[in-house]
């Protein structure tokens, strides 16, 4: 059995927004339910695990009642960070044949069915995948307001989700390493581990919903698978 852990607890500092990013409707739903009809037709997962804030569970609940999510299973109240909220996604876990977990951020709605079926795929082979994306800008280091290096953008890819891992190494991981205040996403928790962690290419599109601006390039996006 392979199991999602969709991520959505956040408080949306950056987006700027008294509504939490996620909770925010695209073409008439919230982003993320479009998040999760996505993994929701898709076979290599068989049930969701939802990580939100605390307050908003009983809101979200009844919104999500008229969407007939089936492999949604349980809500779960996040943490403080992403790692904690992650962490209490995964201690909801309550089947004896768990294969792979899959986590994954609510606010990324552009992710494609073949995007997670091929991670999932690659971590079962492998142990550890992760979604990845080019980077495409010069990238520039930077101290004290001067740049000092310019960095081969080659060897660099940009992090995306989900990221898929075997169960066991995804639960080491976080019993060994989950006060890193470093740790920004899963597999910086299982690189810690000495684990390969095996890259899979992802489209542009599948963006996270950051700052106003993301919003109304998924919403194009959006409007275009549908049409």
């Amino acid at each position: 059995m392979n199991i999602a852990v969709i991520v959505a607890a956040g408080n949306s500092r950056r987006f700027g927004a008294q509504t939490p990013k996620q909770f925010l409707e695209i073409l008439g739903k919230p982003v993320i339910v479009h998040t999760l009809l996505r993994f929701e037709i898709c076979s290599a997962i068989d049930e969701v695990i939802l990580v939100l804030a605390s307050d908003e569970i009983a809101n979200l609940s009844a919104v999500l009642e008229k969407y007939n999510l089936k492999k949604l299973k349980k809500i779960v109240a996040g943490g403080d960070i992403r790692s904690q909220s992650v962490l209490n996604g995964l201690r909801a876990i309550d089947q004896p044949d768990i294969k792979i977990v899959a986590v994954h951020d609510g606010a990324r709605p552009m992710v494609s069915v073949a995007e997670i079926t091929e991670v999932v795929a690659k971590a079962e082979e492998i142990g550890a995948a992760c979604l990845v994306a080019d980077v495409t800008d010069t990238i520039k280091e930077v101290v004290d307001g001067k740049i000092t290096n310019t960095i081969n953008r080659r060897r660099l890819k940009r992090a995306l989700t989900p990221q898929a891992f075997r169960y066991e190494i995804l639960k080491r991981a976080f019993a060994e390493n989950i006060g890193d205040e470093n740790a920004t996403d899963e597999c910086f928790l299982v690189e810690k581990l000495g684990f390969e962690i095996a890259v899979v290419e992802g489209s542009a599109k599948n963006i996270k919903i950051t700052y106003p601006e993301d919003q109304m390039i998924a919403e194009f996006f959006l409007r275009e698978k549908e049409n």
